[in-house]
């Protein structure tokens, strides 16, 4: 049996213009760019996974052109919120057959389980609220017999950065949670633009590079990396097994400011 093909793409801080920049760069530029590498080198997907911020100022316009975006792929594609985004607004407008915000998905003998990680009022750093928890125990309790993939914006285990003081507030919990249940394969994750796979116990922990700018791993201060943008693929196998890279665009980012301070 083929695995199931799940194309991962993350941060991608549309704004609300299509030619406005950020950080010196036009994030929708790259962003589609991006989506064509991606379609050129597989030509298929199971399933397109946005980890959160979507949007840098969400307002219906940035939303709108990244529906109409997706749509054009003719994939179904689940997005999930972060810390920028406007998780309501998300829902109201990402409410198609093939692009919407669901939390439980079923592919083959595996389960999607997307969790919630943004903090109220826009906080930078992300958790996991009692309700989120218990939602994902009850995914995982109903369907022993089904691998899980669980998706969420927020990262989870450290990534020695500056990043580290934005992950997950009460990742401990939601860990010790996930360890209770084998069939828990990995967690992918976005928000720190820069590549993680690390193994926790028996799960396998993966983030990823942003399709806009990426942030120097192990910096102790905000710095920017000259890394260009990339997706990530994850194939799931019936066995339960996991394979997964990151692929980016060639050449170099056109117009990137190194700030070193606040986004």
């Amino acid at each position: 049996m083929a695995p199931v093909s799940l194309l991962q793409i993350t941060d991608l801080h549309i704004m609300p213009g299509r030619d406005e920049t950020f950080l010196g760069i036009n994030t929708e530029h790259y962003f589609h760019a991006v989506l064509e590498l991606a379609f050129a080198e597989h030509h298929h997907f199971d399933l397109i996974l946005l980890t959160g911020d979507l949007a840098q100022y969400p307002c219906p316009a940035s939303y709108q052109r990244i529906l109409d975006r997706l749509e054009a792929c003719n994939t179904p594609c689940i997005c999930l919120p972060g810390n920028h985004d406007d998780y309501e607004l998300m829902q109201r407008i990402f409410n198609t057959g093939l692009v919407n915000c669901r939390k439980q998905i079923f592919l083959e003998n595996w389960q999607l389980i997307c969790l919630n990680s943004k903090k109220p009022n826009d906080m930078p750093e992300g958790l996991l609220s009692k309700q989120e928890l218990l939602f994902l125990e009850d995914c995982l309790i109903s369907k022993p017999d089904c691998h899980a993939l669980i998706a969420v914006h927020h990262h989870c285990l450290e990534t020695h950065s500056f990043m580290d003081t934005m992950m997950i507030e009460n990742s401990p919990e939601f860990l010790t949670i996930i360890k209770q249940y084998p069939q828990v394969k990995a967690v992918t994750t976005g928000h720190i633009h820069q590549i993680m796979d690390i193994t926790s116990g028996s799960v396998r922990i993966l983030g990823s590079p942003s399709t806009c700018f990426q942030f120097k791993p192990e910096s102790a201060t905000l710095s920017l990396d000259t890394a260009t943008p990339g997706y990530r693929l994850i194939s799931l196998f019936d066995d339960g097994g996991i394979e997964s890279g990151i692929t980016r665009l060639s050449g170099e980012l056109t117009g990137l400011e190194m700030i070193t301070q606040g986004y």
